[in-house]
């Protein structure tokens, strides 16, 4: 009895830190691939066609199972896709060709806020600032903004580095392909200043557009919850968007041809890791423990991308990212108090209606990531 009760504790820490490191290797194989040449939209394309090929067997499974599929849930699943992965994904994959994985993970931190002032605005969640918990709410989205912007405008001097081949400018361009001066997988990869910014800006864009997802997400789970079809729609609608839009953009007929290499391997890994993997070890850990126990361990990607950033990137680690990390933490876990002790008052369903009727955003089908599926 009290090994299956360790075990029931364990095992959902072994799994969320395995999600986090898979989640974070993704866009650390990613800038490794884009900053040897790759398409940021090539590689969009390829990998969510992957993914939505890998979670296409478990849809047929489930024909006979599922609930009628209404053209008002199609087009629900349609702007899934178009918010949750064309346009989410375009930004982050451009932020962190532009700047690092570590910036990405601090930053997506910031998506518990922006979903609550998203839903206070929609009429989904109410603030009241007599309770301790909404104020909680309220600061903790000030404090996260906040880390935001000193995370993305200040990097102050650097705390960790080390020596390697520093790539040109050029080589955040898709169109430059540098095999030649970049044989090794290692290499240092410090971002102009500029750079850095915008990057920071495309993935405050994506933290946005997570949030956006969230809500409707939840309210398309409230209508349909079948969260296996749900999930391979969207990410079919997904690659559609993505594939026409990257065909527009990148009409190099070249970039569209993959390499053995590291190219390859990106594709690989994102496909099965963050499109099958990684969504059923959530879906599987949200099912036992819930979702604030997901959402606690988000801020730990910080700390993996930073690990992965200098040991197979050459990142460097600059005080303005720790001093921005560290305040956007705090203002994340004051958000998920705040929302922790608002769920605790009511008794409620996951997603439940308030008195006006209007969906109330309480369990989301996936915790909103930041370049996974």
């Amino acid at each position: 009895m009290a090994l299956r009760r360790g075990l029931y504790e364990v095992v959902p820490f072994v799994v969320m830190v395995m999600v986090e490191c898979g989640e974070v290797g993704i866009t650390t194989v990613s800038k490794a691939a884009m900053s040897r040449g790759m398409s940021h939209f090539v590689f969009i394309v390829y990998y969510n066609a992957l993914a939505t090929l890998i979670l296409l067997p478990s849809f047929l499974l489930r024909r006979n199972k599922r609930p009628p599929l209404t053209f008002s849930i199609l087009c629900r699943f349609f702007f899934l896709g178009l918010i949750g992965i064309c346009l989410r994904q375009i930004c982050v994959f451009t932020g962190v060709g532009l700047s690092s994985p570590t910036l990405a993970s601090a930053l997506g931190n910031l998506i518990p806020a922006f979903t609550f002032v998203l839903a206070v605005i929609f009429r989904m969640e109410k603030v009241d600032l007599r309770k301790g918990s909404s104020r909680a709410r309220v600061m903790g989205t000030i404090a996260s903004v906040t880390g935001a912007f000193i995370v993305t405008l200040y990097k102050g001097p650097p705390i960790i580095m080390i020596k390697g081949t520093t790539i040109p400018t050029g080589a955040l361009d898709p169109s430059h392909h540098h095999h030649d001066q970049l044989p090794n997988f290692h290499y240092s990869s410090e971002p102009s200043s500029a750079n850095w910014v915008f990057g920071g800006f495309f993935l405050i864009l994506t933290c946005i557009f997570s949030s956006l997802w969230n809500i409707l997400q939840a309210a398309t789970a409230n209508e349909y919850r079948d969260k296996a079809t749900v999930i391979f729609f969207y990410c079919f609608f997904g690659t559609i968007q993505c594939a026409v839009v990257s065909l527009f953009v990148e009409k190099d007929i070249s970039a569209w041809k993959l390499k053995p290499d590291i190219e390859l391997i990106a594709i690989l890994y994102s496909g099965i890791i963050g499109g099958a993997a990684s969504s059923a070890a959530v879906t599987w850990c949200l099912s036992k423990k819930g979702p604030l126990y997901v959402a606690m361990y988000k801020p730990m990607g910080i700390v993996i991308a930073v690990i992965m950033g200098v040991s197979f990137l050459g990142d460097v680690l600059h005080i303005g990212s720790v001093i921005g990390a560290v305040i956007i933490v705090l203002g994340f876990y004051a958000v998920m108090w705040g929302q922790n002790k608002e769920e605790n008052m009511v008794d409620e369903d996951n997603v439940a209606p308030d008195s006006a009727g209007t969906p109330t955003l309480k369990d989301p089908l996936l915790p909103s990531k930041m370049g996974a599926v």
